[in-house]
């Protein structure tokens, strides 16, 4: 999973929130999760990720594309409908999704206002 902040370029671009509560089953949980991020980053209009979980369980990953195109994409990648019902089926007890355009505005960057 990401270990740093994707590098995004000045907006517009796109922002796909995941915020998700784990269950307690792991049964393939992590490798599918690297599997799926790494999947990602290489689908076209890609820009990057971040992602962070919770001892509770409550994770949120971000996700970054270029355009809606590339968003529905991803969401129809054959690999990534097998994640997505997994995760329905075993990992996650709750789940929200959001699309959000990221539009100019003031942005901090190691503590500095740009």
């Amino acid at each position: 999973m990401p270990d740093s902040f994707a590098s995004t370029p000045e907006p517009p671009h796109y922002a796909v929130i995941f915020t998700s509560q784990r269950t307690e089953v792991e049964n393939g949980y992590e490798a599918m999760a690297q599997a799926m991020y790494e999947l990602a980053l290489e689908q076209p209009g890609s820009l990057g990720a971040e992602s962070t979980r919770g001892e509770d369980g409550l994770g949120i990953t971000v996700s970054y594309f270029i355009d809606e195109a590339s968003i529905r994409a991803w969401k129809e990648n054959a690999r990534h409908l097998v994640a997505q019902q997994l995760g329905k089926e075993r990992w996650y007890s709750h789940y929200k999704l959001r699309v959000a355009k990221v539009g100019a505005g003031l942005l901090r960057t190691g503590g500095a206002v740009r």
